[in-house]
C-alpha cells in the first residue's frame, strides 16, 4: 500500500467515525416534565445542553451552583446528579434559604446539599471537593459590593479540586465599555477574566452559545428591560418613559451573554 493510499484510507476512517453523542441523561433531565414551563420555555435563549456540555459536566460529578434564584439550572442539575450518582450543592445567600418547595421531592431531585455564599460566609464545602462551580448571571451583583467578587473567586478556587472547572454565564457589555460599576447588569469580559485570573484560575475557553447580536445594551432599565424581567418603569405603579416601546425590547429577547470556562490548575 502506498503512502498516499494509506492517508486516504485513514481519512476515510476518520470521516466514518460517529459524532460524539449528546449526554442522554442530560438530555432527559432537560426534557423532564417536572421542569416548570416558565423555565423550559427559556431553553431557546439559555441553551442548557450546549452550555453544560461546553462547561464539561459529566456523570457522577460534584457540582456547586451559586445563587440559583428560582431554580432554572437547579431543575436540570439536581435531576442529572440523581440520575448519574453525582452530588449537587446550592449556595444560597442566607443559612435558612432554600430552593422552592418542589425541590424537596427526592424521587425527582435526589438529595440537594445546601451551603451559603455571601460576602461574610465561610467555605462553600470541603476544600478541593467539587468538580464544577457554576455561576450564572451573578457577577454583576457582586461587583456592586466592594470585595464580594474577589471573595467569590477565592471561595470557588478553594472548593474546586485541582483541574476543576469554574463555569460562568454573564451579561456581556462588550463591545461597549462596562459602565457605572456594572449597574446596568452588563459586565466586560475582561473584568470577569481579571477577577478569575487574580484568584488563580486559567481561562480555558470562550463560547458564543449564548450570544445575542440583537442586544444593543443601551436599554432604559439596563439588562432588566429585556426578558425575562421586562421592566418598563422605575418601580411598581410608576409610568413608563415617554415613547417607551415594550415590543421593541421583547423582540430583542434575552441578553447577549459571555459563556466562559475556567480551570483550576493541577
Amino acid at each position: 500500500m502506498t503512502v498516499r493510499t494509506m492517508l486516504i484510507a485513514t481519512a476515510l476512517v476518520v470521516l466514518a467515525l460517529p459524532a460524539v453523542a449528546a449526554d442522554a441523561k442530560l438530555t432527559a433531565a432537560i426534557a423532564a416534565s417536572s421542569r416548570a414551563t416558565e423555565n423550559s420555555s427559556r431553553d431557546g435563549a439559555r441553551h442548557p445542553q450546549a452550555s453544560l456540555e461546553f462547561w464539561g459536566l459529566k456523570p457522577g460529578q460534584t457540582v456547586v451552583e451559586i445563587s440559583p434564584g428560582g431554580g432554572y439550572w437547579s431543575e436540570i442539575l439536581a435531576s442529572y446528579a440523581k440520575a448519574t450518582g453525582g452530588k449537587y450543592f446550592v449556595a444560597m445567600g442566607k443559612p435558612d434559604a432554600k430552593l422552592p418547595a418542589k425541590f424537596a421531592d427526592k424521587a425527582v431531585y435526589g438529595d440537594i446539599h445546601y451551603t451559603v455564599f455571601s460576602k461574610d460566609s465561610g467555605p462553600l464545602a470541603a476544600p478541593g471537593s467539587a468538580d464544577i462551580v457554576i455561576t450564572a448571571r451573578n457577577i454583576h451583583n457582586w461587583i456592586w459590593e466592594t470585595g464580594t467578587a474577589d471573595k467569590a473567586m477565592k471561595d470557588f478556587y478553594a472548593v474546586l479540586k485541582p483541574g476543576g472547572i469554574l463555569a460562568v454565564e454573564e451579561h456581556r457589555a462588550d463591545p461597549k465599555p462596562e459602565t457605572d460599576n456594572a449597574k446596568s447588569g452588563y459586565v466586560s469580559t475582561k473584568h470577569v477574566v481579571d477577577l478569575a485570573t487574580k484568584a488563580g484560575f486559567k481561562l480555558e475557553a470562550k463560547s458564543e452559545i449564548n450570544a445575542n447580536p440583537k442586544d444593543t445594551k443601551d436599554h432604559p432599565f439596563g439588562v432588566w428591560t429585556l426578558p425575562p424581567s421586562r421592566l418598563s418603569s422605575d418601580g411598581p405603579g410608576k409610568p413608563s418613559p415617554a415613547g417607551f416601546d415594550r415590543a421593541k425590547y421583547d423582540a430583542i429577547g434575552e441578553s447577549d451573554r459571555m459563556t466562559l470556562r475556567f480551570r483550576k490548575p493541577g
